[in-house]
C-alpha cells in the first residue's frame, strides 16, 4: 500500500494560497497520497489542525501511514460532501481553509484493477469509496437515453448518441464486463478520421462514466457552500479542478460569493445593502510548463482560490 502514488499538482501554488495562519485548522478534502497535506503541516505550528479526509479505503491506510502520527492530524474515512457533518462531529465551528484537488489520484488510474482506466483489462468499477454502484451497472443498466445524456454533459462527447446506441447494442447479447469490451466499443462508435486525431478515443466517456458513477459533479456543487461558509474570516477554499465541467461549478460558486450591491447601476444609492462575502486572492493558476513536462496529468489543472470577507 506505500506504493500509493499520486503526483499532487500545483503543490506549493496550493497550499501558498492556502495557509494564512500557522496556528489555524486547515481541511484537506481530498487527502489522497497526503501529498498536499504533508506539505500544510510544514507551515503549521504546534497549535496547528489538520483534518485529512478521503473516501477511498485505500487511501485512508496510506494517509494513516505517512502523516498519522502527527498528534496535529484527525484523519476521516469519507467524502467531502459530508463536510458540514465532520466539522460537527468534531466541534468544530469554523476553520482558516479548506483546500480539495478533484483529479483521480495516479494510483486509481494505474491501478487497472480498480477499473478507471481504458490502458488496462479489469472489470467495470470506477468507485471511488469502492462502494454502491459500479461502471458496469451504469454501462448494463442505464437507458440510451440517460446513456447519452451523461456522455454528452459529462464527457462533452460529440459522439454521445453512437456511443450510447452500440452499447446498449451490444449489451443485449451479453453484459459489458471489462473496461476493454467498453473501449473497443466507443472505437467502433467514433470515425476512423477523429480517432486519428485528439488523443485516445475512450478519456471523455470513460471520463462521464466515472463521473456518475462518484456523483463527483452533483456533490461539488452541493458543497462548495458548505466550504466557503465554514471558513473564519480571513480563511480560504482552494480547489483544484481538472476539467471545464468542475472549473465551471467553481468559477460561478466563487463569482456568486464576490457579489455586492444589485441595485440597478441608475439607482443614485445602493438601497439594496448587500455586500460581498468574499474576495478573490487572484483569478487563477494554471500548472508552470515545467510542471507539465515533468507530469502530463497537470496539464489540464486550474487553481481557484477565494477568501471569506
Amino acid at each position: 500500500m506505500s506504493q500509493f502514488s499520486h503526483v499532487s499538482v500545483m503543490l506549493y501554488e496550493t497550499v501558498d494560497s492556502l495557509v494564512t495562519n500557522p496556528d489555524g485548522i486547515y481541511v484537506d478534502c481530498t487527502t489522497g497520497g497526503a501529498g498536499h497535506s504533508r506539505e500544510i503541516l510544514k507551515r503549521l505550528s504546534d497549535k496547528g489542525r489538520l483534518i485529512a479526509i478521503d473516501q477511498d479505503p485505500d487511501a485512508i491506510k496510506v494517509i494513516t501511514e505517512r502523516i498519522g502520527s502527527d498528534e496535529r492530524v484527525t484523519i476521516v474515512h469519507s467524502n467531502f460532501s459530508e463536510l458540514k457533518s465532520i466539522l460537527d462531529s468534531l466541534g468544530i465551528d469554523s476553520v482558516d481553509g479548506v483546500m480539495a484537488d478533484l483529479g483521480v489520484s495516479s494510483y486509481q488510474l494505474d491501478e487497472g484493477e480498480r477499473g478507471f482506466s481504458y490502458n488496462y483489462d479489469f472489470p467495470l468499477d470506477m468507485r471511488m469509496s469502492k462502494e454502491g454502484m459500479s461502471a458496469a451497472d451504469v454501462v448494463n443498466t442505464y437507458s440510451e437515453r440517460d446513456l447519452m445524456r451523461i456522455l454528452r454533459d459529462y464527457g462533452e462527447e460529440k459522439f454521445a448518441s453512437r456511443i450510447a446506441k452500440n452499447i446498449c447494442s451490444k449489451r443485449e447479447r451479453k453484459p459489458i464486463e471489462t473496461t476493454f469490451e467498453l473501449a473497443e466499443i466507443i472505437k467502433e462508435s467514433i470515425p476512423a478520421a477523429t480517432r486519428r486525431t485528439g488523443g485516445n478515443p475512450c478519456k471523455r466517456s470513460f471520463q462521464a462514466i466515472r463521473i456518475e458513477v462518484n456523483g463527483e459533479l452533483d456533490k461539488l456543487k452541493n458543497t462548495l457552500d458548505d466550504m466557503f461558509y465554514s471558513l473564519k474570516e480571513g480563511g480560504r477554499v482552494s480547489i483544484i479542478t481538472f476539467h471545464s465541467l468542475e472549473d465551471r461549478i467553481v468559477k460561478r460558486a466563487f463569482s456568486e460569493y464576490c457579489k455586492g450591491c444589485e441595485c440597478p447601476r441608475s439607482a443614485p444609492v445602493c438601497i439594496c445593502g448587500k455586500t460581498p462575502d468574499g474576495k478573490l486572492p487572484f483569478k487563477k493558476v494554471l500548472p508552470s510548463e515545467e510542471e507539465i513536462e515533468n507530469n502530463q496529468r497537470s496539464r489540464s489543472a486550474t487553481l481557484r482560490c477565494i477568501e471569506r470577507l
